[in-house]
């Protein structure tokens, strides 16, 4: 009796990667189709390029390939959930569109997962970022590790792998603000990692900017966690405690000297303290609350325009 295949399916998020996501999808269809039941797709978040137009005509020509196009750019993680929505696969691999993963390093991963984990990342032996980018990803572990159980030995990073049931998990997340890490590791602790190679970009630079790391922190921090809030109150409790001690401090001084002035500057210093904690604090229960109102009213997690498959062509 001949043993079927077990199933693969590729998720690429596509973002202005003209000149890299072909190379990338015949990659994986010839290392891989041999072995796999392989499936790839290709989730276009709007590029500006013509990425568009490339995927579309490998998508029409190829039938282990779905392309779906994105109305508006919604950003990576929205995008790889989109495309989990339509993975059929036994594993799914992410990956980047830039060729920063090597296609070769896929097996190590599958390999690795086959071993009893359910979540493998693929840890870089070196990163081929921009400083800015390796900044963001330190505070990324960092945030991950405080707020929502990373383990320390993990670093999270845009190439993993994940079995079937993880994903049916992952996907019955429907707000607007999703973060991967967030919704992998309150579904599992089996997460393990091994080492890849992060090659240097063959053109082009990062999509992440300042602003969308930042964007990405705040799904982190506001999404999958309270501690903040429990900071938030924390740091109350000891500054009103503080407050409290350096009052009672002013007064006995007083009493013991009547002559002893109170002090402009340090009671401005103490005001504008306090008045900077309490904003810090308003402003995070006001994010909060901003994000709450916008899951309640529905703001789309993403919006797909079309989805191409070979022959076969479906409007939505």
């Amino acid at each position: 009796m001949i043993e079927e295949k077990m199933s693969v399916s590729f998720i690429i998020p596509v973002y202005n990667s003209e000149k890299t996501i072909e190379e990338i999808i015949l990659s994986i269809i010839s290392l891989y189709c041999e072995k796999y039941r392989v499936e790839i797709i290709l989730v276009n978040d709007n590029s500006k390029d013509a990425s568009e137009e490339i995927c579309r005509k490998v998508a029409e020509k190829e039938e282990r390939v779905i392309l779906i196009n994105l109305s508006k750019n919604f950003g990576q993680h929205n995008a790889l959930l989109t495309g989990m929505r339509y993975a059929s696969g036994d594993i799914v691999i992410c990956l980047d569109d830039d060729m920063q993963n090597p296609p070769e390093d896929i097996e190590f991963l599958i390999n690795k997962l086959k071993t009893g984990y359910d979540v493998i990342y693929g840890n870089y032996i070196e990163h081929r970022e921009s400083l800015a980018r390796r900044v963001g990803s330190a505070v990324n572990s960092i945030m991950a590790t405080a707020l929502i159980g990373k383990p320390r030995n993990i670093e999270i990073t845009s190439f993993f792998a994940m079995k079937k049931f993880i994903i049916k998990e992952v996907i019955k997340y429907k707000g607007p603000y999703p973060y991967l890490p967030g919704l992998i590791f309150r579904a599992t602790s089996k997460i393990g990692s091994v080492t890849v190679t992060h090659r240097v970009r063959k053109s082009g630079k990062t999509n992440y900017n300042m602003e969308k790391l930042i964007s990405l922190w705040m799904n982190g921090f506001t999404n999958y966690s309270v501690k903040p809030l429990r900071f938030a109150s924390l740091t109350g409790v000891i500054t009103s405690l503080c407050g409290f001690i350096y009052f009672t401090v002013i007064i006995i001084k007083k009493l013991l000297n009547p002559m002893v002035p109170l002090g402009w500057t340090s009671v401005m210093a103490v005001i504008l303290f306090l008045g900077g904690i309490q904003l810090l604090t308003i402003g995070l229960i006001g994010e909060y609350i901003g994000r709450m109102f916008l899951s309640v009213n529905e703001k789309p997690q993403s919006v797909i325009k079309e989805i191409i498959r070979k022959k076969v062509k479906e409007q939505k």
